[in-house]
């Protein structure tokens, strides 16, 4: 990890390889989709297909530098924590919780907040 200047003040700067995490997340979420749909969940599925979209989408952008890609980082982090938040909501009972709380902790959130600062670097950069 690197820190940048940006008007004098010190700015957190990701790593290279981090750019690629949208892209690479998408494609992860193939398999979940295709589960969710033989299990007829339709409304995860839909939820997970527009994740799916923005995510790809934000790639898009970033690799354009696009000054929307703020924007649309902000909203595919938003997308996340709602679908972590639903996820823990609707989650039954014991083990069912604690899975959801662990895929919110380790994956959900933590990718919601790598968005939110590519798209930050996306017009920086």
């Amino acid at each position: 990890m690197t820190t940048a200047v940006l008007h004098g003040a010190a700015a957190f700067a990701l790593p290279e390889r981090f750019r690629q995490l949208p892209r690479l997340a998408a494609f992860a979420l193939l398999p979940w989709l295709m589960l969710l749909a033989v299990n007829h969940e339709t409304p995860w599925v839909v939820l997970d297909l527009a994740e799916f979209a923005a995510l790809l989408s934000l790639d898009a952008l970033l690799r354009r530098r696009s000054a929307a890609a703020p924007w649309l980082g902000g909203a595919v982090a938003l997308l996340l924590a709602g679908d972590a938040l639903a996820d823990t909501a609707c989650a039954g009972p014991g083990h069912a919780v604690l899975a959801a709380l662990v895929m919110a902790c380790c994956v959900e959130l933590p990718l919601a907040a790598v968005c939110v600062l590519l798209g930050r670097e996306a017009i920086r950069g």
